[in-house]
C-alpha cells in the first residue's frame, strides 16, 4: 500500500482510489475542448455494495463550462452521495459566481471523504476548496492522479497563469522532414489512421490556428469530419498580418455559421478589415514587432485569444508559423507525426529556418508518447 503525503499527514491509499481516479479523468476528457474558459473536469461518486466499491453516479463540465462535474455528479447520485467516496479531477471551486461552489455542494450532500487529483491554480480556489471540505470533517486526499490531470488541466492553469492558451504545435512530417512540395505546394503526408487522429485531436481543443499562407496555399476547412464529432469543430484563427487571406476561401465563407478570428498587425489595410468583417470573421489588430519584417507579436496575439476564453489551442499552420511559436517559447505541448516516405530534397522544411532538433531535442519538451498510427510514427511531447 503506497501512501499520499497531504499537508502534514500522511493518509494510506489504497489501489482502488487510483483506479477510481483514472476513471474520473477518463470522463473528465470527454468534453475537453468543449468548456472553455472552464476546464473540463470528471467525477465519479463511489460507495460500498459488501466490500465491493460501485460507481454509484459520474459527472463532467457540461458544454460550455457550466454545470460543473461534481454538481452533475451529486444530482445523478441523489441521496446515494450521503456518506460516499468522491474521486474529482480538480479542485472544487470555492467562490461564488454564476453557480455555487461545487465545495459547498459536496458538504451540503454529506459526503464521506472527497480525493482530489490536483489543486486548483486560479486564486480564487487555490486551496480554499480543500480548506472548506475539510473544514467540515471530510477527509481530503490530494494528488492521486496529478501527473495526467496536469496534462489535462493544462489549458486552464496556463491561461490564470500567463493569461494565454495552452498551445499545442500538431506537425506532419516526411521521412525527410518536409512539409510541403516545393513552391509550398501541399502534398498528402499523413496516411488515413494519422488523418483521423488529426480529427480527433481537433476535437480536444478550443480553437485550431494556421497561418494566412497555409490559407492560401491549401484552402483548408479546419472542421471535425469523423463521424459522431463534427459538432466540436473548434473556432479557427489565421494568423494574416497584412490581412491577405482570400474573401473566397473555406473558412471567410464560413464565418458567420462558426467563428472565425484572424490576427492581424496594426497597419493591416482597413479596407481589407472591413471586408472579413462583412463577411462575419472577428478582425485582432495587435502591435508589431520593430524589426524590418513588421510582423504581429505573436506572444500579444496569444493574450488576445486568453482574453476572448480559449485555453486549447492547436496550431496546425505551416513552416513559418510553426517555427515562431518555437522561437518565441509558446509551445507547451507537440504532436509530430512522420511518415514513413520521404518528399526529397526541394521539398520545404518543417521549420522555417530552424532545425527539427530546435523541436524534437527542445529541452523545454520531453516526450510523453510514442506510437505506430497505421504506417506514421507518432511522438507527444509536453512542456517540463
Amino acid at each position: 500500500m503506497n501512501a499520499v503525503q497531504v499537508s502534514n499527514w500522511t493518509t494510506p491509499v489504497g489501489i482502488d482510489d487510483a483506479r477510481f481516479m483514472d476513471a474520473a479523468l477518463q470522463f473528465g476528457r470527454r468534453n475537453m475542448g468543449m468548456t472553455a474558459p472552464n476546464p473540463s473536469v470528471g467525477a465519479i461518486i463511489v460507495k460500498t455494495s459488501g466490500t465491493t466499491p460501485v460507481i454509484v453516479a459520474r459527472g463532467v463540465t457540461a458544454r460550455g463550462g457550466r454545470p460543473h462535474a461534481e454538481t452533475e455528479a451529486l444530482k445523478a447520485a441523489g441521496n446515494a452521495a450521503k456518506g460516499s467516496t468522491v474521486y474529482v479531477t480538480l479542485e472544487p471551486c470555492a467562490h461564488q459566481s454564476k453557480t455555487p461552489p461545487c465545495a459547498n455542494a459536496l458538504v451540503n450532500a454529506q459526503v464521506g471523504r472527497v480525493v482530489i487529483a490536483i489543486e486548483d491554480t486560479n486564486p480564487l480556489v487555490s486551496g480554499n476548496g480543500i480548506r472548506m471540505l475539510r473544514d467540515a470533517g471530510i477527509e481530503t486526499i490530494v494528488g492521486i492522479g496529478a501527473a495526467q490531470a496536469k496534462i489535462d488541466h493544462a489549458g486552464h492553469f496556463r491561461r490564470v497563469r500567463d493569461g494565454r492558451p495552452h498551445i499545442l504545435l500538431k506537425i506532419a512530417m516526411s521521412a525527410d522532414g518536409k512539409t510541403a512540395l516545393a513552391g509550398r505546394k501541399p502534398a498528402r503526408i499523413s496516411g488515413p489512421v494519422s488523418m483521423a487522429e488529426a480529427h480527433i485531436l481537433r476535437a480536444t481543443c478550443d480553437a485550431i490556428m494556421v497561418g494566412s499562407g497555409t490559407v492560401i496555399a491549401d484552402n483548408p476547412k479546419l472542421d471535425c469530419r469523423l463521424p459522431g464529432i463534427e459538432d466540436r469543430s473548434p473556432i479557427r484563427v489565421v494568423f494574416d498580418g497584412s490581412l491577405k487571406i482570400p474573401l473566397d476561401c473555406h473558412l471567410v465563407q464560413t464565418a458567420k455559421t462558426r467563428k472565425l478570428i484572424v490576427i492581424a498587425g496594426e497597419n493591416a489595410p482597413a479596407d481589407a478589415q472591413k471586408a472579413l468583417e462583412a463577411k462575419g470573421a472577428e478582425v485582432v489588430r495587435v502591435q508589431c514587432t520593430k524589426d524590418r519584417y513588421r510582423k504581429p507579436v505573436i506572444a500579444d496575439a496569444m493574450h488576445e485569444l486568453g482574453n476572448r476564453g480559449i485555453t486549447r489551442l492547436l496550431a496546425e499552420g505551416g513552416p513559418v508559423l510553426s517555427a515562431s511559436l518555437l522561437k518565441n517559447d509558446l509551445v507547451d505541448e507537440a504532436a509530430v507525426v512522420r511518415a514513413p516516405v520521404p518528399l526529397g530534397v526541394d521539398a520545404i522544411d518543417a521549420l522555417e529556418d530552424l532545425p527539427l532538433d530546435a523541436l524534437l531535442a527542445s529541452p523545454k519538451l520531453k516526450v510523453i508518447e510514442e506510437r505506430m498510427l497505421g504506417e506514421d510514427r507518432m511522438i507527444r511531447m509536453f512542456r517540463k
